[in-house]
């Protein structure tokens, strides 16, 4: 490998403090009235009201420059391909959802129109999603369980359960809990808070996926085995349910159970087969839906309900739905599961959505995003969809199967219309089996994600801990408490890496104005009589003890028992003098010696001499505290920078301030740390000034020593 090159430069300017740089680049401290900042705020003008008209209704924007003769076809080839996989996935996500299968298509069909008109991702396929799918689930059956709608048959003398009753409950309940998490993504869009996606990082994300599919599974097993367990809700119902399971398989449904193998084994190998031909074939075999159409001619033609005791589909309505307004008294229930489907919809669609833009180099809009499936759900309660977000199978399909743009979501909400309308009907027979293995098959990807676990010990082993600490508070607490228990503990990893933070102390590489931390390189030299001292992490209330003890710990300066000895020497000092003007009045007194008259005179036979006292020099004659990790400082932050000044001054170390940011700048002004006595002098832009001003300080210093005489003593 060849040497690289050094070249030779020259960086020539005088020493800059941060107030000198402040007059170099007319810093301007200008202010605006609030009541200026409103109306320029509110100000509406002609080309301000179409942007904001464009950004609100994205379709206005790029709709009419749509270039048919480029994107038509690959749009209307997408469409068909992902509406033919909502039809199969909606149908079986309605299961998690604790409704009828049709409302999975209506879910599949209304959002996505919506969406076409207000999302700015190009490439996501909106629609019924799993881990969306069984949060409404566990929500349904709360608040709406077999137990409230058992009736007594006096024919057979048995407990049934009025499943018409039970079944348009739920559908209620799925209404009343997207509509709520439709009006708080649109709330929380419209004051810009697109953000909160920044607490939802790529390991908890990917956990609280993994664990979500644990339950989904979970939740099937009841349509593999063909065995009724009782529903469980809250914590811990992950496990009373797999008891509960394991307690019925000795009353397994055989055929069920052999449905269930067939299709999962056929589903296997066809979606094999898929990424075998995958780089072959323009778009993928649709082996679900054909799963679907074989598995419900064989039920139909065997009989398989009424010779088997097979569980079913049952009737499918044909047509659409009048939209209903939601039920207003399920609001306040269902108002914490609500939020949370808010936030997982949001995050995993905006997640998705940023890597295809990133890919195809287009932008998304965190906030738009917000508002988009805010309308898109809120609007979808109204029409009894359950809420949705975008899926990873889907979206996959749509882009390589030639989607360009929104159209090919639309075209596909076109063809759930069209089964909706006239198709439908003919899927009565279906076993419930096969969309269980649908679903089955569809989560083995989310399972895959077990192997983060190992990658991320070798990148990060905190980051590691987030994602088993998701997965398991997941699993216990069930997907909703499950996910704000997994934000509290990833805010609290942030908070002890701010606790933790590596502190060094910085040398500089020679020839250069580069200056690394002594322990790690060993070109690196220590500056004789500086210290330039650096942590990793911002300073601020949770840390900022720390701060001073490390600063000491590095130096080797243990600050407190200096001062301490300090004082004590001082005491001893101002004690010493009592006693000796004491002892020298008495002396004086016993002389007859008229003190009134001699007060302000020195005695002419000694000399007095002030000279300060020598500096230590095992100490360094400046301490540098290199700011640039920081980028705030809170009350505590700044009188702690405040006292570190004030004391190691007290024993000759002068401290600076080297590379601030303008942020941090501002909070030592709000917090009342510049006075007359302390100006902007000791803030340098770079810790390369910061070292000049230090050396230039310390050899004036030893100049003005080494001129200053003093004079001769005699007694």
């Amino acid at each position: 490998m060849e040497d690289r090159r050094r070249m030779d430069y020259r960086v020539q300017r005088q020493i800059l403090d941060e107030g000198e740089v402040d007059e170099l680049a007319h810093k301007d401290d200008s202010h605006f009235p609030f009541s200026e900042r409103v109306k320029k705020s509110v100000r509406c003008s002609g080309p301000r009201l179409k942007k904001a008209l464009f950004s609100t209704i994205p379709i206005l924007s790029w709709l009419p420059r749509y270039p048919f003769k480029e994107y038509a076809v690959g749009d209307l080839i997408s469409g068909i391909s992902v509406g033919i996989m909502q039809l199969p996935q909606g149908m079986a996500y309605a299961l998690l959802a604790s409704v009828p299968p049709i409302f999975g298509l209506y879910s599949s069909f209304y959002p996505v129109l919506i969406y076409f008109i207000f999302g700015t991702s190009k490439h996501i396929s909106l629609g019924t999603y799993a881990v969306m799918s069984v949060m409404i689930g566990g929500v349904t059956e709360r608040l709406a369980p077999d137990s409230d709608f058992m009736t007594w048959d006096n024919v057979t003398n048995a407990t049934l359960i009025d499943t018409v009753a039970r079944d348009a409950e739920r559908v209620r309940v799925a209404a009343a809990v997207t509509f709520m998490s439709g009006i708080f993504q649109i709330l929380l869009g419209v004051v810009q808070f697109g953000f909160v996606v920044t607490y939802l990082s790529e390991p908890l994300v990917r956990g609280y996926t993994t664990a979500a599919a644990i339950h989904v599974i979970v939740s099937q097993l009841k349509y593999s085995f063909g065995i009724s367990p009782d529903r469980y809700s809250g914590p811990l119902s992950l496990i009373y349910t797999v008891i509960e399971i394991c307690y019925l398989l000795p009353k397994t449904n055989i055929g069920t159970l052999v449905v269930t193998l067939v299709a999962i084994l056929g589903l296997f190998l066809a979606k094999e087969l898929n990424a075998y031909l995958s780089k072959k074939i323009p778009v993928p075999i649709p082996t679900e839906l054909i799963a679907i159409i074989i598995a419900t001619i064989v039920s139909w033609q065997v009989d398989l309900s009424g010779k088997y005791g097979i569980d079913v589909v049952g009737e499918i309505p044909s047509g659409l739905q009048p939209p209903v307004f939601p039920d207003v008294k399920l609001f306040a229930p269902v108002i914490g599961d609500a939020f949370a489907l808010s936030v997982v919809g949001y995050g995993i669609a905006i997640s998705l959505g940023r890597i295809f833009a990133l890919k195809y180099g287009y932008k998304v809009d965190s906030n738009q995003e917000l508002v988009a499936l805010g309308l898109s759900n809120s609007i979808g309660g109204i029409f009894q969809c359950f809420a949705i977000s975008c899926s990873m199978s889907r979206s996959l399909v749509q882009e390589s199967s030639g989607g360009k743009t929104q159209v090919a979501g639309a075209l596909s909400a076109v063809v759930i219309l069209f089964i909706t309308l006239w198709i439908g009907t003919l899927f009565e027979d279906l076993p419930k089996a096969v969309l269980a293995a649908i679903i089955h098959v569809n989560l083995q990807g989310m399972l895959k994600q077990f192997m983060d676990i190992f990658a991320l010990w070798k990148s990060s082993k905190i980051d590691m801990m987030i994602w088993i600490a998701t997965f398991i508070l997941t699993l216990l607490l069930n997907p909703d408490l499950g996910l704000a228990a997994s934000i509290a503990f990833s805010m609290l990893t942030v908070i002890f890496r701010t606790q933790l933070p590596k502190y060094s102390i910085l040398g500089r590489v020679e020839d250069t104005d580069i200056y690394k931390p002594l322990d790690g390189y060993s070109k690196v030299k220590e500056l004789p009589g500086i210290l330039i001292f650096r942590s990793s992490a911002t300073l601020y209330f949770a840390n900022a003890e720390m701060y001073q003890e490390a600063l000491g710990k590095k130096s080797g300066i243990d600050i407190t028992k200096i001062l301490s000895a300090k004082k004590k020497l001082e005491a001893k000092r101002i004690r010493h003098e009592k006693k000796v003007a004491k002892k020298a009045k008495k002396e004086q007194k016993i002389n007859g010696v008229n003190m009134e008259q001699h007060d302000n005179e020195e005695p002419e036979d000694i000399a007095v001499i002030h000279v300060d006292p020598e500096p230590n020099p095992s100490l360094p004659q400046a301490i540098i505290l290199d700011l640039s990790p920081v980028n705030f400082l809170d009350t505590v932050g700044v009188k702690t920078i405040r006292n570190i000044r004030r004391d190691y001054g007290e024993i000759g170390i002068e401290v600076v301030l080297a590379a601030c940011q303008p942020g941090v700048v501002d909070n030592l002004e709000a917090g009342g740390f510049f006075n007359e006595k302390v100006t902007k002098s000791c803030l340098f832009s770079t810790i390369h000034d910061a070292v000049l001003y230090c050396k230039s300080a310390r050899s004036r210093n030893q100049r003005e020593n080494d001129k200053e005489e003093l004079p001769a003593t005699h007694f």
